[in-house]
């Protein structure tokens, strides 16, 4: 077994210390830091990404795989000279304004990062501007708003109509979810996309992106 295909074992199951010491073995070896971190780190976390939306894994599980997926990311890190270790898009995410669950949105965050993109969370109980703000500050592409209250959800349409109002609709890609929010809903907003779990945004996202 190759160095990258035992990273992507190593972090599916979670092992900090196997993965570290794997990430150090490819170092030894010569593998270029981006190639342990996109071929390695990253596709093993593909990889729970797929199972934990089949069903096949649980919140646990993927927090022990993002945690062995940093592990080898900190030892790679100060290797990265003018290179970030992710190279993704900047993504806005937050819970919006009225609202305070943030498990399934930090789950979301979480997956995208181990997935390379670059995350702003902002928590929650958010303003709609201030994710305007934060989006235009940081560069962003993408703004992503989560809801678990349905008395909450219309703060999302109100974002949408800002970036409208401001004339930057067009710069960002705007994603939705939340256990009350739908596809229809999302498309009645004018949202660019809506994802049911943390797997599933990380496809959207990509998808986007690569759109």
């Amino acid at each position: 077994m190759s160095v990258l295909e035992g990273l992507i074992e190593t972090v599916f199951k979670g092992n900090i210390d196997q993965t570290v010491a794997l990430t150090k073995q490819g170092l030894t070896e010569g593998l270029d830091p981006l190639v342990i971190i996109n071929q390695g780190l990253i596709a093993g976390m593909d990889v729970v990404g797929l199972k934990f939306k089949s069903g096949d894994m649980f919140i646990p599980d993927v927090i022990y795989s993002s945690a062995a997926m940093h592990g080898g990311l900190d030892v790679l890190k100060p290797l990265l000279t003018g290179q970030a270790a992710q190279s993704g898009e900047t993504i806005i995410l937050g819970t919006v304004y009225g609202d305070r669950h943030d498990i399934g949105k930090n789950l979301v965050g979480m997956m995208l990062e181990a997935s390379g993109f670059q995350v702003v969370n902002l928590g929650v109980d958010v303003q709609a501007e201030d994710f305007v703000d934060m989006a235009v500050d940081k560069g962003a592409r993408i703004i992503g708003m989560s809801a678990l209250l349905t008395t909450t959800m219309p703060a999302m349409q109100e974002a949408i109509e800002i970036l409208l109002e401001d004339g930057i609709r067009d710069k960002f890609k705007v994603i939705v979810g939340g256990a009350p929010v739908t596809q229809k809903f999302a498309d009645d907003i004018g949202a660019d996309g809506y994802a049911p779990d943390a797997a599933s945004a990380v496809e959207l996202c990509r998808r986007l992106m690569a759109g």
